[in-house]
């Protein structure tokens, strides 16, 4: 049996009377994929929001490798090894790539984002920079502007620079938005490269991408879990299919 690795019990955020997520009760198990996936307002960015601490819970409880981290402030989950990507590209975008990657990796050294210090002190970290750029399928791109970048390179280059934090967990929030079919199965790739060692918490729509990359999926409809399983059992609940599966989103 797989440890778990991140478990939540009874998260629930209300907004004025609105219960956006209701009484989830999640366990991820460590080193698999898992996927969270349901229709448009279902809760599944509120629920990744309220995993990271960017949102409150109304009530219940988050532990990250037996810890609790309810209430944590965000940097702080992040340092722990849980680290999340978001739906908007999180890039700079008149930088060039290694120039983000490099920020990333300015992590270690502590606060100190290093303003008054000569550029040149920054390249001790290019190589790292340039082996988390390779990582992901963009090894001669280290000196292009990402502003010049088609979209599906710079969600790579958001996946290198949530490498650089050295996380053992990844929060992917909907990482093929927006692509056509080739920047998908780029992605798809990229993601079965970078999961040895870690574990992947995804919200995804492309239920193409779900059937291929994830161990266990959890349906979320109206901010409650609606089923749970593998594709194949997930796919056939009659409940998921009337709920999900048979709708526009999907």
């Amino acid at each position: 049996m797989t440890d778990t690795i991140l478990e939540t019990a009874g998260m629930t955020r209300e907004f004025s009377g609105f219960i956006a997520v209701d009484d989830v009760s999640l366990r991820v198990r460590t080193g698999t994929i898992h996927a969270l996936i349901g229709p448009n307002g279902a809760g599944k960015t509120t629920f990744f929001n309220l995993l990271t601490n960017f949102l409150t819970p109304t009530r219940g409880t988050i532990k990250f490798k037996g810890e609790d981290i309810t209430g944590m402030k965000p940097a702080m989950v992040a340092r722990r090894g849980l680290v999340r990507s978001f739906q908007i590209s999180a890039v700079f975008p008149h930088l060039t790539a290694l120039e983000n990657v490099r920020l990333a990796l300015q992590r270690a050294r502590g606060a100190s984002f290093d303003f008054w210090r000569p550029e040149a002190a920054l390249n001790v970290y290019n190589d790292r920079a340039l082996e988390l750029l390779h990582d992901v399928g963009l090894p001669d791109l280290g000196h292009a502007i990402v502003a010049d970048l088609p979209y599906g390179q710079k969600r790579a280059l958001e996946l290198a620079t949530t490498l650089a934090l050295d996380p053992e967990m990844m929060l992917l929030d909907e990482p093929t938005a927006g692509m056509g079919h080739g920047d998908v199965d780029t992605i798809v790739q990229l993601i079965k490269r970078i999961r040895k060692g870690r574990t992947i918490l995804m919200v995804e729509h492309n239920l193409s991408v779900v059937e291929g990359l994830c161990d266990t999926i959890t349906v979320l409809t109206r901010g409650k879990i609606l089923a749970e399983g593998d594709y194949a059992t997930v796919s056939k609940n009659p409940e998921v299919i009337a709920a999900y599966l048979g709708t526009a989103d999907a």
